[in-house]
C-alpha cells in the first residue's frame, strides 16, 4: 500500500532530522512567504489536484486495515467464502488504486517541482546575466553554480514535500488514531507512549547526522574544486610543469579519505535511524499481539482487530516523525527560496534606460567628456555568501580615471599608451559599457552609453582582448556567436580576413573541429585570429583592442599585425598601444598616467617633446625597431 507510512515514512524523517537545527534560528525575512506564493500561482490548479489526489490516498490507505479486520472477524469465522473473496479483491482493488494513485500524485509532483525548478532556474540566470562585470570579477562561479543547483532543488523538494507531507501525514495519522481509539483505546495509548521512546534518541541522531551532512558537503565541495582546478587545461599543464603529479595525487587522495570516512559515519548513524524506527513499530507491533492476544484469547478483542491495530502501528511512525520535524523542513524550504531571493534582489548596477536611444548606425565618434570613474565597492555588486567570505570588503572606493577628455573621429585610430596601472584598459571598458561613469559621459555619435539601447552598442562597438575566450565548442559555434545567421561565405570572408582561413581549411573538420576549453587546441596567435574573424563577422563601427598581439611570437604576431590592419580600415579603432607600428600609425596617442590623460599628439609630437611619451618610447619601444 501506500509507502507513506512505514519505511517510506522513516526515511522521509530521516531526511528532516538530519538538516542541521541551526537552521530553526534563522531569522526569515519578511516577505518571503509571500514571494514564494507568488511564485508558485501559476501552478495553482496543479496543487490543487495534487492535495486532493494526497488526501485521497491517505483515506485509501487507512481502509484497508479494517477489511481485513472484517476478512478475518466476519468471514473466516463465520465461514462465508464469499465474503472472504469480495474483501479480499476489495482489498486488491483498493491496493490498485492506491498504486495509480501513487503514480498520478508522483507525476504531478514532479510537474510542479521540475517547473519550479525550470523556472526559478532561468529567472536567476537571466538576472545574472545582466549583472555588471565587476559583480563576476569577485563572485566565485561555484557559489553561483550551488544556487542554480543545490538551492533550485531544494526550494523545489521542500516546496512539495512540505505540501503533501503535511497534508497527507495529518490526514493519515488523524484517521489511524481515531479508529485505533475506537478499536482498542488501551493499545492506542501505549502506541503514543513509544512515540516519544523513538524520538529522543532519533532528536540525538539527527543533530549528529546534520553536522556530518554539513561536513560532508564541505569535503565534497573541497574535493571538487581541487578537480575542477586540475582538469582544466590551465591546471593540468600548471601541475606537469612544476613536476607535481605525485603531491597532487596525495592532496587528492588525501581530500577522498575524508570524504569516504565522513560517508561512513553517516552510513552508520543512518542505519540507526532507521533500525530505530523498526525496531519501535515492532515493539509496538509485539505489545499490540500480546496484550490484544490475550484479550482475544479472554473474548474481549477479535481475532481481526488485533491485526487491524497491529496494521495501523507500521503505518503510524513514519507519519509522526516527519510531522515531528515540520518545523525544520519549513525553515529548509524558507532558507533556500531566500538564497535565491538573496541573488534576484541584487540590483545590476548597468541597465538599460526605460526609454532607450538607438545609436545612429555608420561610422562612429567616440567622445570622453570630463569623465571620472572609481570602481565600485563590493557591497555595490556582490553578496558576502558568493564570495565565500563572512562579510564583504569594506575599503572606500577610490577615483581611478580623473576629469578624462579626447574625441576619436570617424574612421581614425587613437592609441592609448602609458605605464602598468594607468588607467588604460579601464579607459576602454567604458567604451563597451562594462562599467558606468560616476562623472561626465561617454557618448557615440552623440548618444550617451548609459541611454543607449544594448542591442545598438553591442552592433556598434567590437571588443578583442589580449586574451580572447573560445567556448568549448566548434569553430563554427564560436564564429557565429557574434552572428547567429552568418553565411559560410561571410564566414570565409571573415576568416580570410583575419588571415586564418588556409589554416580552417586545412583541418580534416573544417568548421567542425572543436577548439577544446578557452581555445587551448589552437595556439596563442590562432585563437586571436580566430577572435578576430569573429569580429569582423559581428562588422562593428568602433573597434576596441586590448593588447590584442601582447603575449605571440613574431610569426603569430605579423599575422594577427595583417589580420588587424584589416580589421580597422574604414573603423574607429580606440587601441591601447603594445607595439611600435601601432602607435606610429595611429592618427592620435594619449598618453595616460595616475588616471589623466598626461600628453596627447601623434607619434612625431610626442616624441619630440621631453615627457612621458619619450620616456616610454625609450623603455619600451625603441628596441622594437630592428
Amino acid at each position: 500500500m501506500s509507502m507513506r507510512g512505514g519505511g517510506g515514512g522513516g526515511r522521509m524523517g530521516l531526511r528532516s532530522l538530519s538538516r542541521d537545527r541551526k537552521i530553526l534560528e534563522h531569522q526569515i525575512k519578511k516577505g518571503t512567504l509571500p514571494r514564494i506564493l507568488k511564485f508558485a500561482r501559476h501552478y495553482r490548479p496543479a496543487l490543487i489536484f495534487f492535495l486532493s489526489v494526497v488526501v485521497l490516498d491517505a483515506i485509501i490507505s487507512s481502509v484497508s486495515p479494517l477489511l481485513l479486520r472484517e476478512i478475518i472477524d466476519v468471514g473466516i469465522k463465520d465461514g462465508r467464502a464469499r465474503l472472504v473473496v469480495g474483501l479480499a479483491i476489495v482489498t486488491a482493488v483498493l491496493a490498485i488504486g492506491d498504486a495509480g494513485l501513487q503514480m498520478i500524485e508522483r507525476r504531478i509532483s514532479a510537474i510542479i517541482g521540475e517547473g519550479l525548478i525550470y523556472d526559478l532556474r532561468v529567472e536567476v540566470f537571466r538576472h545574472i546575466q545582466e549583472m555588471p562585470i565587476a559583480f563576476f570579477s569577485r563572485t566565485q562561479t561555484g557559489a553561483l553554480i550551488s544556487r542554480l543547483n543545490n538551492d533550485v532543488v531544494g526550494a523545489q523538494q521542500a516546496f512539495t514535500d512540505l505540501f503533501s507531507n503535511v497534508v497527507g501525514n495529518v490526514i493519515l495519522v488523524a484517521i489511524i488514531l481515531v479508529v485505533m481509539f475506537i478499536l482498542s483505546w488501551p493499545i492506542t495509548l501505549v502506541a503514543l507512549v513509544l512515540v516519544p521512546v523513538f524520538l529522543v534518541p532519533a532528536r540525538t541522531v539527527g543533530r549528529r547526522l546534520g553536522t556530518l551532512f554539513q561536513r560532508g558537503m564541505e569535503l565534497n565541495a573541497e574535493m571538487n574544486m581541487v578537480m575542477s582546478e586540475r582538469f582544466n587545461v590551465a591546471g593540468a599543464m600548471l601541475v606537469k610543469l612544476f613536476g607535481r603529479p605525485n603531491e597532487e595525487s596525495e592532496n587528492f587522495d588525501d581530500r577522498a579519505r575524508q570524504v569516504r570516512d565522513i560517508g561512513i559515519h553517516q552510513a552508520t548513524y543512518q542505519r540507526f535511524f532507521i533500525i530505530s524506527l523498526s525496531l519501535t513499530a515492532s515493539l509496538a507491533t509485539a505489545f499490540a499481539y500480546g496484550f490484544g492476544g490475550v484479550e482475544a484469547v479472554h473474548g474481549v478483542l477479535l481475532v481481526g482487530t488485533v491485526v487491524a491495530l497491529t496494521s495501523y502501528l507500521a503505518r503510524l511512525y513514519g507519519p509522526l516523525t516527519q510531522l515531528s520535524s515540520l518545523n525544520i523542513d519549513y525553515m529548509s524550504a524558507m532558507v533556500s527560496f531566500e538564497r535565491l531571493f538573496e541573488v534576484l534582489d541584487l540590483e545590476p548596477m548597468i541597465k538599460e534606460s526605460p526609454n532607450p536611444t538607438t545609436i545612429p548606425p555608420g561610422p562612429a565618434e567616440l567622445r570622453f567628456n570630463h569623465v571620472e570613474f572609481s570602481y565600485p565597492s563590493a557591497e555595490d555588486v556582490s553578496l558576502a555568501s558568493l564570495e565565500a567570505v563572512a562579510r564583504l570588503d569594506d575599503t572606500p572606493r577610490t577615483t581611478v580615471l580623473h576629469d578624462v577628455s579626447f574625441v576619436v573621429k570617424p574612421g581614425t585610430m587613437t592609441a592609448l599608451v602609458g605605464p602598468s596601472g594607468a588607467g588604460k584598459t579601464t579607459i576602454s571598458m567604458l567604451v563597451s559599457r562594462l562599467y558606468d561613469v560616476d562623472g561626465g559621459s561617454v557618448t557615440i555619435n552623440g548618444v550617451d552609453l548609459r541611454n543607449a539601447s544594448t542591442a545598438s552598442l553591442n552592433a556598434t562597438v567590437g571588443v578583442v582582448t589580449q586574451d580572447a575566450h573560445l567556448f568549448h565548442d566548434t569553430l563554427r559555434a564560436n564564429l557565429v556567436f557574434a552572428k547567429p545567421d552568418a553565411t559560410d561565405d561571410e564566414i570565409a570572408k571573415a576568416l580570410a580576413s583575419a588571415q586564418i582561413f588556409d589554416l580552417v581549411a586545412s583541418l580534416p573538420l573544417g568548421l567542425s573541429t572543436v577548439v577544446g576549453e578557452r581555445g587551448y587546441r589552437l595556439s596563442g596567435g590562432e585563437k586571436q585570429r580566430v577572435a578576430l574573424a569573429r569580429l569582423l563577422l559581428k562588422a562593428p563601427h568602433l573597434v576596441v583592442l586590448d593588447e590584442a598581439t601582447a603575449h605571440l611570437d613574431a610569426e603569430s604576431e605579423a599575422a594577427v599585425q595583417r589580420a588587424l590592419e584589416e580589421t580597422m580600415s574604414q573603423r574607429t579603432s580606440l587601441v591601447i598601444a603594445h607595439r611600435l607600428s601601432t602607435i606610429r600609425n595611429a592618427n592620435q596617442i594619449l598618453v595616460v598616467d595616475g588616471g589623466r590623460i598626461v600628453e596627447r599628439g601623434t607619434h612625431k609630437e610626442l616624441h619630440a617633446q621631453s615627457g612621458l611619451y619619450r620616456d616610454l618610447y625609450e623603455t619600451q619601444f625603441r628596441g622594437q625597431e630592428d
